[in-house]
């Protein structure tokens, strides 16, 4: 389906070579200030043509409101918003109507629906996720402003050049403490924020380039200030509804979250983070962070991390030998503008997915919330 949430509803439309692709965003609060310049940095984070190591399409990727906002506030109606495409060339995929592209969507668009978008990957490309993007700005602004929450991702390796994610590690919690988006594009294009490693992942992005190939990577992210309560047990944990979110960006492989795989060696007296009273802030809270910041699918008030693996990009130019669609045997060596990696372009979509899932999750938590004040 291509409407994500429960009360914070947003609907993604358009193919990657079609005239226009953007969204339906419903469940907005009213009167939360919105504009058009709230919502273009994290556009231009994520358009094509930053760098040479992306695709040298050439999108503004310009949103623009069409409804649900009058003078610069939201009126509670639905918000739909637009991104025109203008650098599409559908004449580049002309031999792709005889090849399925291997690990594509190609084959199974059209085995589920007997029909595909003759150019581009369709609803399975990446410019779907402009109106994720978008609908993420302002479910970004929303949680900001109810508990500023800040959420950031960052590239944590390339291929095989990684920077430290260890989650028993004092120097990447410290990270996890202290990184910034400001930081983060400080990097350039590569947005990894050890210097000592992004160097390395540039290169190992030209090299898999300069042999018409392609590379995956990892993502990571952390959200801060987030409060306790959110999440709902037991098929729609906080983690749970981050995981789907997360799997539903395209060329995305996994999650983990908290100590994840690497948790599995670890006694449980080890594991268990203990807690302790915080007078500064007058709760409870733990000691270490094993949990991601989740325990039981709910939120803990401490910091949730997690990294989402990124495949290869599964059109290159490389000749691969394969199949026509009615079972012959053909060589593939697909045209048109493709990334060598898609990793650091998507940041923006995994901190937007992240925005999304939080703000229908704090709605849902603030509607508990006045039914019990009003029962008691």
């Amino acid at each position: 389906m291509s409407t994500f949430g429960k009360l914070f509803r947003v609907t993604t439309y358009g193919e990657s070579h079609c005239k226009s692709v953007g969204c339906i965003v419903d469940g907005v609060p009213p009167g939360m200030s919105l504009t058009e310049q709230d919502l273009q940095p994290q556009l231009t984070r994520r358009r094509p043509g930053q760098s040479k190591l992306s695709t040298p399409r050439d999108e503004k990727d310009r949103v623009e409101i069409q409804s649900g906002t009058e003078f610069g506030k939201t009126l509670g109606t639905p918000i739909a918003m637009i991104v025109k495409n203008e650098d599409h060339r559908p004449h580049d995929y002309s031999e792709m109507d005889k090849y399925p592209r291997p690990s594509h969507a190609d084959f199974t668009y059209s085995e589920k629906y007997g029909i595909k978008a003759s150019s581009g990957g369709g609803r399975a490309s990446a410019r779907e996720t402009i109106g994720r993007v978008a609908a993420g700005g302002i479910a970004e602004k929303f949680v900001q402003q109810v508990s500023n929450v800040e959420i950031v991702a960052f590239v944590t390796q390339i291929g095989k050049v990684k920077m430290n994610r260890d989650p028993f590690d004092q120097n990447f919690q410290h990270t996890l403490n202290t990184i910034t988006r400001a930081k983060v594009d400080a990097m350039g294009f590569i947005r990894c924020p050890d210097a000592s490693v992004a160097g390395d992942m540039v290169k190992e992005i030209e090299h898999y380039r300069g042999q018409q190939d392609s590379i995956g990577g990892v993502v990571t992210c952390v959200v801060r200030n987030l409060p306790t309560g959110l999440g709902e047990p037991c098929f729609d944990k906080l983690e749970a509804l981050l995981a789907h979110a997360m799997l539903s960006i395209p060329a995305s492989k996994g999650f983990e979250i908290g100590s994840g795989f690497t948790g599995v060696s670890v006694p449980g007296s080890k594991h268990n983070d203990m807690f302790y009273y915080d007078e500064e802030s007058k709760r409870l809270r733990t000691k270490t962070n094993n949990s991601g910041g989740i325990q039981g699918g709910i939120s803990n008030g401490e910091n949730i991390y997690f990294s989402v693996p990124f495949k290869s990009v599964a059109t290159i130019s490389q000749e691969q030998h394969t199949a026509t669609y009615d079972g012959a045997d053909g060589i593939l060596a697909a045209k048109g503008r493709h990334d060598p990696a898609v990793t650091p372009r998507a940041i923006p979509i995994v901190e937007a997915m992240t925005a999304l899932v939080l703000a229908d999750a704090l709605l849902i938590q603030k509607s508990r919330d006045y039914a019990r004040s009003i029962t008691h």
